[in-house]
């Protein structure tokens, strides 16, 4: 081949090299666009009060609203029977979001012109901010105590993933009558396996809570992840059992709801939806058999909700909890849900 072609071949690749770029460019533009921009098929949308109390008639689903649109990563409301009905956007964006009783925890990106710093801002029950706090890290879990007293919130500090080994996380504890805050839990004193343990490299994440003095949540260290029953007035966190990661506790605290790393799963999705008895220690995998990133919720002692990539962010799905059933999706264009009964 002689030199000209070889030339007239490189120029024919780097064109279209260039065309294909240009155009991945130009359509990720046009979907990034049609962002603020209502679709045809999705969710109905309108703007009214939204509040964080429940009513005797009916039971609300609170969801951070993913639909494209106007009123996207806005709190929204719908009936918890009618997931899929009209939802009710309230002004108020939120990354991460959750509530109960009447007290709101959400999780905000603060944008500057060089970069974004984050906040954790608690709410009252019309959605008003009560309290600020800066948020060292990008959001990434958020959990209110059922009486509404106490809220909780982990944030990456390092790295923005779980699924690998290279991060870093901050978990704080707010307690919303004296506003007297726990600004990381790694400070707390750490029974392992009935044994005080220290070490450098301890991260703890994903609070659920029991009431207003206990909590769980996970510890990871050298490798390994525990799940941990925490004390806030002692600071203490014990470990109880390996492999746990993002617990949620059922509404009777008789079980966790967790993420567990399985054998063979690729490195990047490691994770199935299992549910540990905390009488017994024995654990149930649930019919999910995708991976989940995600700290589910309890829609009833029976029943789990967690968010899977969808078209837009993501859809909510459930799965019963006892490891029967199928998983079915309950909510299009959805995350960060929250009942309130």
């Amino acid at each position: 081949m002689t030199r000209t072609a070889r030339l007239a071949i490189l120029l024919v690749a780097v064109l279209l090299l260039g065309t294909v770029g240009a155009a991945a460019v130009l359509r990720a533009a046009e979907r990034s666009g049609r962002r603020d921009q209502e679709q045809a098929g999705g969710p109905p949308v309108r703007t009214g009060a939204v509040s964080l109390r429940a009513t005797a008639a009916h039971s609300r689903l609170l969801v951070r609203n993913l639909a494209w649109g106007p009123h996207r990563d806005e709190i929204a409301t719908a009936p918890a029977d009618r997931p899929n009905g009209p939802r009710t956007v309230s002004g108020v964006k939120c990354l991460r979001f959750h509530a109960a009783a009447g007290t709101g925890i959400c999780l905000q990106a603060v944008h500057h012109a060089l970069d974004d710093t984050y906040r954790a801002v608690v709410l009252d029950s019309h959605l008003r901010p009560r309290h600020a706090f800066p948020a060292a890290g990008i959001p990434t879990r958020a959990r209110v105590s059922p009486s509404g007293r106490l809220v909780a919130w982990t944030v990456f500090v390092s790295g923005d993933s779980y699924a690998g080994t290279k991060f870093s996380t901050r978990t704080a504890i707010v307690d919303t009558r004296t506003w007297a805050i726990q600004d990381n839990l790694e400070s707390f004193a750490v029974a392992k396996d009935g044994r005080p343990y220290r070490a450098s490299d301890i991260n703890i994440w994903g609070v659920t809570f029991a009431d207003d003095h206990r909590f769980y949540a996970t510890l990871a260290t050298g490798g390994q992840t525990y799940l941990v029953r925490g004390d806030v007035t002692a600071r203490t966190l014990t470990t109880l059992h390996r492999n746990v990661e993002c617990p949620s506790l059922s509404p009777d605290g008789s079980r966790i709801a967790y993420k567990k790393r399985v054998p063979g799963a690729s490195p990047d999705a490691p994770w199935r939806l299992y549910v540990l008895n905390l009488r017994t220690m024995s654990e149930t995998p649930t019919a999910e058999q995708r991976n989940i990133d995600d700290q589910a919720l309890w829609t009833d002692n029976s029943t789990l909700l967690y968010a899977l990539p969808g078209d837009y962010g993501s859809d909510l799905w459930t799965v019963p909890a006892d490891g029967g059933g199928t998983a079915r999706r309950l909510m299009a264009s959805a995350l960060a849900p929250a009942y309130l009964r």
